[in-house]
């Protein structure tokens, strides 16, 4: 097993709850990034309602969505209501998909690629990918 994936059984629920909420400022982070972004480029965002739907239709923000996806997968994981209970296995695995997904790559594509971008030009992204790193990199 990877060793950014191994979570001693007691502190699973913690990690996976701490994760979440630096995934939160971290989309945030790269929300708010983009949005600059698309109005130096684009031009200027009338309405949060207007921003709301370009979020969530237009290509512009698409590379967003496997973010908001993770983020979602470790809501339902720590759903104390949920049918299927969590188990180590699967903070495993969600701590394993993030140290994945945060990986920036300048010859990339898709999600990879524009995170380079955002890591590039906004100090905040930054600060908020060091904050999520601190939980998903190997306990010593």
């Amino acid at each position: 097993m990877n060793d950014t994936a191994s979570i001693p059984a007691p502190d699973f629920r913690q990690q996976l709850t701490e994760l979440r909420a630096a995934l939160l400022k971290l989309h945030k982070a790269l929300v708010d990034s983009e949005r600059v972004s698309y109005e130096q480029n684009i031009g200027t965002i009338p309405s949060a309602n207007h921003f709301l739907q370009l979020l969530t239709n237009d290509p512009w923000f698409a590379w967003l969505h496997p973010i908001s996806l993770l983020i979602v997968a470790l809501d339902e994981a720590l759903d104390a209501k949920a049918k299927i209970p969590l188990t180590a296995e699967t903070a495993q695995a969600l701590v394993k998909r993030t140290s994945e997904m945060l990986v920036a790559s300048e010859t990339g594509e898709g999600f990879a690629r524009h995170y380079f971008d955002a890591l590039q030009r906004d100090p905040d992204v930054v600060m908020a990918h060091a904050a999520a790193a601190q939980i998903f990199r190997p306990r010593r």
